[in-house]
């Protein structure tokens, strides 16, 4: 794989920032690894009809991806979790195995999402396939109702499934299911969640997933960045991190031939000649790599200074916007109208600054559909609260970035 870094000096108020842009992307040269996936797929009843047939297509394109170096396994849950296929194989045999246990299943009463995921760790951990990263890939509808439910739990499993060096991945369906167990789940190794707004998006996020998945040429990225001439340095995106003396250590986790890691890194400059020192690591093909990662300075008003730029608004925007859908669900009206003005600001800058690569349209049409649940003080709001949660959890994860268009030009 290779790092590019890119920094540039942004005037906010009466001081001076400095941003700096991190990416490490797959050569194109790099065979992806394969990979060792247990899929955890919700049959509670709420999952009932479309929800679970959309669910069964959506899980059967993992099983037609897979190669025969990958390794499968199927846990169903409802009130009671079952690992219905251990990790197999995915050859000719393997992949029957696993189509046969997709076709009719059963939705039943309850939802243990807690036990569920302990199973699939079990499931992982009983499984040595050398060279591959341990996965789990969750879909779930809906909040659980059977074993450990609070949000201390699932951030205890969260942080264990990261310390176990297991991948976590989710997709969240429709309204019911809790996106802040989600983002406890995914975050701490790296990831973020999709939310669908019902069964017929399934398919789609779902390729997504997959195609992340299947494509990982890299695992276990880490950054470690030692600044200078910073009153302070802030990591944007939402990818673990702590301060080891002088520098800040980033785990930006696995690295996919479709999907980039980026890490953006802001804070207030004390003098002109500010700067940060790079190092980068990660696993290929067993091995621990290092790379040292020399900045490029950039002028704020080219094309790659008005992405960074661009990003950093990006990144507030969706912030305010989900605060504000918060704001609305408790009928706090002023400070929804507040937060939503606010996230309009950090929108009308994005396109000011022109900045390709930044998906200008689909921010402008979420925060129109925030305009108008504010103005009539209504709306389909737990629907849309997941999704905008969903929407910060991916932007602050930041895996997708096209980057080609920025390589040719300055």
């Amino acid at each position: 794989m290779q790092w590019t870094a890119w920094s540039v000096e942004a005037t906010r108020g009466d001081h001076k920032d400095g941003l700096v842009l991190v990416t490490g992307e797959a050569t194109p040269e790099e065979l992806r690894a394969p990979v060792m996936v247990n899929l955890v797929l919700d049959r509670s009843g709420s999952m009932k009809g479309a929800p679970l047939s959309a669910a069964v297509e959506a899980a059967q394109q993992l099983v037609e991806r897979s190669q025969p170096e990958d390794f499968l396994g199927l846990v169903l849950f409802d009130g009671v979790a079952e690992q219905r296929v251990p990790l197999t194989q995915m050859d000719a045999r393997g992949k029957r195995q696993m189509t046969d246990a997709l076709v009719g299943i059963q939705t039943g009463r309850g939802t243990s999402l807690h036990g569920a995921l302990e199973l699939a760790l079990k499931g992982l951990k009983r499984t040595l396939v050398p060279g591959r990263t341990p996965r789990i890939l969750l879909l779930t509808d809906g909040e659980p109702s059977v074993g450990p439910d609070t949000q201390e739990a699932f951030d205890a499993l969260g942080i264990r499934l990261a310390g176990e060096k297991v991948s976590v991945h989710a997709l969240g369906l429709a309204k019911h299911y809790m996106a802040e167990i989600l983002d406890a789940l995914t975050q701490p190794s790296g990831n973020g969640y999709e939310h669908v707004d019902g069964p017929e998006g399934l398919g789609e996020a779902m390729g997504g997933v997959v195609a992340n998945i299947s494509g990982q040429v890299a695992s276990e990225a880490k950054l470690r960045v030692e600044p200078a001439g910073f009153l302070a340095l802030t990591v944007c995106h939402a990818f673990p991190s702590s301060v080891d003396q002088s520098a800040l250590e980033v785990s930006l986790g696995d690295v996919s031939s479709d999907y980039a890691r980026r890490v953006l890194l802001a804070g207030t400059v004390t003098r002109p000649d500010w700067s940060v020192a790079l190092h980068a690591t990660a696993r290929e093909n067993n091995d621990t790599r290092h790379w040292h990662i020399e900045p490029e300075r950039v002028e704020g008003d080219s094309p790659r200074g008005r992405l960074i730029v661009g990003l950093s608004h990006e990144l507030e925007l969706v912030a305010e916007e989900t605060a504000a859908w918060l704001s609305l669900a408790r009928k706090e009206l002023a400070r929804a109208e507040q937060q939503l003005e606010s996230a309009e600001a950090h929108a009308r800058s994005i396109v000011a600054l022109d900045a390709e690569g930044i998906p200008v349209r689909r921010h402008l049409e979420r925060l129109g559909d925030l305009r108008l649940a504010v103005e009539r003080g209504e709306g389909d709001i737990p629907l849309l609260i997941r999704r905008a949660q969903s929407a910060r959890a991916n932007t602050n994860v930041s895996q997708v970035i096209p980057l080609h268009a920025y390589r040719r030009r300055s």
